[in-house]
């Protein structure tokens, strides 16, 4: 099998880093080899943080190089477009449409660019945009944007949802468990 590449892209705090794992552990469980390689930035203070989990028969490296994605998963609509040049010419984007303006915006120094999903799809990428933040709430909290996305991601695998469930259940504190499963299923369904 040849190697898959996704990259999950965000800003700090979204909660990339839950996803990517939760997505590793999946494909574990269906032995494949993975990698996942996390390049924080400046998570902290708001910044990029990009995850690269990379599967197949045998992974040698856990970086995904220009050109090479598969699918990129991003929470925020200006982090998709960022990073539109690590997509395949036959990759998909799945992004979040909420925005979150980055610091030269919030200066006043630049403006939110305008037509990013018009934008990219003119640039040859086929983009699943939809609004993760508003089904996040739904589910109980905005903080479950990563649940859904993946919710959303699962509709690109031929995994089970029993496969899938297990992988959160493995991923999540069991506190959250309920809700996270509820963002999942309003992902995957919407």
């Amino acid at each position: 099998m040849k190697t898959k590449n996704i990259m999950i892209v965000g800003v700090g705090g979204q909660g990339s880093l839950l996803a990517s794992k939760l997505l590793g552990k999946l494909l574990l469980q269906r032995g494949y080899d993975v990698k996942v390689s996390e390049v924080h930035g400046m998570s902290q203070r708001g910044g990029s943080v990009v995850t690269y989990v990379r599967y197949g028969e045998k992974v040698y490296s856990p970086i995904i190089d220009t050109g090479e994605a598969d699918i990129i998963v991003s929470f925020e609509l200006l982090e998709a477009a960022r990073w539109t040049q690590y997509l395949r010419p036959d990759g998909t984007i799945v992004t979040n449409t909420q925005r979150i303006n980055p610091m030269p915006v919030i200066t006043g120094a630049a403006e939110y660019p305008s037509e990013l999903v018009a934008k990219m799809e003119t640039a040859g990428c086929r983009v699943d945009a939809f609004d993760a933040l508003s089904l996040a709430k739904e589910a109980g909290s905005s903080k479950a944007v990563n649940l859904v996305l993946m919710g959303r991601l699962s509709r690109y695998f031929d995994f089970s949802e029993e496969e899938w469930q297990q992988a959160i259940e493995q991923s999540v504190p069991p506190k959250f468990l309920e809700m996270n499963r509820k963002a999942f299923a309003l992902g995957a369904k919407s």
